[in-house]
């Protein structure tokens, strides 16, 4: 059994001094005056003098190892620690080196997949407690934002799609209605069928429609007017054929 720590650093990585400055003042507002957390580097020491993280590099690992607290690119800020190991020196060698595969350089994120995000599951994986919540908060709240966005993007992307979708329907919908319209002499009712076809043809080919309801009254008023003039055609037709 052995102790578990974890280093914690400042991010003052930055060829900017004015840009590590601020950072260091963003934790110490955030992290020392109230509590929320900041932007930190984190490396976890188990068993020996070396702690371990994660880092981005365009091939191979991105695990890697330094003296304690030694880290040359951050500013060291303080150590915690986690609790105690039951594993093995050799089991932990084993663990390093799964997760040395698993986590290669290229597949860092600043927003979710760090050297936060990699302590956290080698805690894990040593039976100890995971990070404090307040080193990799601004990540965490980053990561979610994206999220959000992310499914909101997806959601107004598939409403589009489906509205795409209904308007080939309701297309193949009125062709099929206008093509399909009964014009023929034998009809009894003439009039209307092709009324209505014409409507439809009219609404595919240019896209109109009535746009009131006053427009509508008149469409339907037409309408009207060529059923009472069949009806009235009809019985004058019949006399004709029964005088001859």
């Amino acid at each position: 059994m052995t102790e578990v720590r974890l280093h914690i650093y400042d991010v003052t990585n930055s060829d900017s001094d004015k840009t590590n400055n601020t950072i260091v003042q963003i934790n110490k507002i955030f992290k020392d005056g109230i509590g929320l957390g900041g932007i930190f580097h984190s490396a976890v020491q188990v068993y020996g003098d070396e702690e371990w993280s994660f880092g981005y590099c365009e091939q191979g690992t991105g695990v890697f190892s330094c003296p304690p607290s030694k880290n040359p690119m951050y500013t060291y800020r303080e150590c915690i620690v986690l609790g105690k190991t039951d594993f093995s020196i050799y089991k932990v060698n084993q663990i390093l080196r799964e997760l040395s595969r698993e986590w290669p350089g290229c597949s860092y994120d600043l927003l979710s997949k760090n050297c936060n995000h990699f302590c956290d599951e080698l805690c894990e994986k040593l039976g100890v407690s995971k990070l404090p919540g307040w080193v990799n908060r601004f990540a965490n709240a980053g990561d979610t934002a994206a999220e959000i966005v992310g499914n909101t993007a997806f959601r107004l992307r598939q409403a589009k799609t489906e509205i795409v979708s209904a308007s080939k329907v309701a297309y193949r919908f009125l062709a099929s209605v206008a093509s399909n319209s009964p014009e023929s002499p034998g009809n009894t009712i003439r009039g209307t069928p092709r009324f209505q076809g014409t409507w439809f043809k009219n609404l595919i080919s240019n896209g109109a429609k009535p746009s009131s309801s006053s427009e509508l009254e008149n469409e339907e008023a037409s309408m009207n007017r060529l059923q009472k003039l069949q009806d009235a055609e009809t019985p004058l037709r019949h006399n004709s054929r029964d005088d001859i």
